[in-house]
């Protein structure tokens, strides 16, 4: 019986194997979601040693951060690019909680991150989120509750209005975009929190500050951030 096993495991792979999220090649029985070569080379940005770190310097002046962390740099045709695809289009709730886990065992690396109350996904518009089937941005934040051990939070953080997309636009321009787009509905659990914010990407830096912004209006006492990965 095991023997059938291992051989319809085998013939399953080669009708639909499984492929690396970041080179796409064939992963082995034992790697998940990413390949041994793609998890020892893939751009980390180790900003959990260093407080001013490039994804800290994108927010200066525009939102009071605790700390900011990005687990990669990305680049356009990167293996990065090609994970955060695989995570945004293409399903893989399971990579993002993979990719959250990395992100947790950097935090736990860093004072800065100590005493975190509650851990806050960047929302997706209802609709946006029926449309894709989930939000990517809550995966990654489960996969960081789980090591961390602390609460994961959707109720109070909400995003008002679907907004144009932001790929083309410049950084005034997505700055504008983001106003008045997220809103708190549950105001009590956050005052006087430590609130983890969690997103795939930072690019200008827009969204998060507009999260942000409504956080701290709300009573809430300190704001760690991290992503999967900073574009620079």
């Amino acid at each position: 019986m095991m023997l059938f096993k291992c051989l319809l495991g085998d013939l399953f792979g080669l009708l639909f194997p499984d492929l690396c999220c970041g080179c796409g090649n064939y992963l082995y029985q034992a790697e998940r979601q990413l390949c041994t070569v793609c998890l020892h080379q893939l751009p980390y940005t180790d900003h959990h040693l260093h407080a001013a770190n490039k994804a800290a310097r994108q927010l200066w002046g525009r939102l009071p951060c605790n700390a900011v962390l990005s687990l990669l740099y990305f680049k356009k045709g990167s293996r990065t690019q090609s994970i955060i695809h695989h995570l945004k289009y293409k399903g893989r709730k399971d990579l993002g909680v993979k990719l959250g886990n990395m992100i947790a065992q950097k935090l736990l690396m860093s004072a800065a991150y100590e005493g975190i109350d509650l851990i806050i996904p960047v929302p997706l518009h209802l609709s946006r989120e029926r449309r894709r089937g989930y939000n990517q941005s809550l995966c990654i934040a489960e996969g960081i509750a789980a090591v961390l051990k602390v609460p994961v939070n959707t109720n109070s953080l909400i995003r008002k209005k679907i907004t144009a997309s932001q790929t083309k636009k410049s950084r005034y321009n997505r700055f504008e975009n983001m106003q008045q787009v997220f809103s708190v509905a549950d105001k009590q659990i956050l005052n006087d929190k430590h609130i983890l914010l969690v997103d795939d990407v930072i690019t200008t830096g827009a969204t998060l500050e507009a999260c942000g912004m409504v956080l701290f209006e709300n009573n809430i006492s300190k704001l760690s951030i991290a992503t999967v990965a900073f574009a620079e």
